[in-house]
């Protein structure tokens, strides 16, 4: 492979970081390393409360420790992901090998599926959880919805953040399978395949010619 490999130029080029900035990958990682800040840092902030007493907190999702510790945990993880494929899709272009290049887009494909999933299943959750929450708990209404809402946010980027890398994906398996050929198979090449004999040819001297070492007496 010649021009590129996994949607990017092969090592050897100048990194344009104008580029790189303007890139769909890059503008939606951002925006899921902001959303997963808001909702780790809200609910580490405010999402543990009790109006009645000082002394002991609940989570403000109806009491339920798991679901903000759930939240945090996604969020905190999300955070860590943005931060190191945003590493690794600057460096990039500057990988020369394919396989390496491929196993990268893979654990990017990998790990967007999986935290598009479980993003969805933490704004199904804090939803509901937030539905049943008794009316003491009011006062964290907006941080709640804040949570509940860039839960929701964090689906799409972290979907199109799977698709732009199942799009990468493709794209570096179709090129692969235009640039590789089989010579036996290309009739493109300036040297034909060998051809072999399939049966026994004649010989282009008769048979009753003399053999080179058989005595013949002269003729007077």
């Amino acid at each position: 492979m010649q021009g590129s490999a996994y949607g990017a130029s092969l090592a050897g080029g100048a990194f344009d970081i104008e580029s790189f900035i303007k890139q769909p990958q890059t503008i939606l990682r951002c925006l899921s390393w902001l959303f997963s800040i808001v909702v780790f840092a809200t609910i580490t902030a405010e999402g543990y409360i009790n109006p009645t007493t000082k002394d002991e907190t609940k989570c403000m999702f109806n009491n339920n420790d798991s679901a903000c510790s759930y939240g945090v945990g996604i969020g905190v993880l999300a955070f860590l992901a943005c931060v190191i494929f945003f590493i690794l899709d600057a460096y990039f272009p500057q990988i020369s090998n394919a396989k390496e290049r491929k196993l990268i887009v893979i654990g990017d494909l990998v790990f967007s599926a999986v935290w598009t999933f479980l993003w969805f299943i933490c704004f199904c959750v804090l939803a509901n959880q937030w539905s049943k929450t008794s009316n003491d708990l009011a006062g964290a209404g907006d941080a709640a919805r804040a949570v509940i809402a860039f839960s929701f946010f964090s689906i799409a980027t972290w979907a199109f953040l799977s698709y732009f890398a199942y799009r990468r994906y493709c794209q570096g398996v179709s090129e692969f399978d235009q640039e590789y050929r089989d010579p036996a198979n290309d009739h493109t090449t300036p040297y034909p395949p060998a051809q072999y004999p399939t049966g026994y040819q004649q010989s282009p001297f008769p048979q009753s010619q003399e053999q080179p070492g058989e005595y013949q007496p002269p003729t007077y």
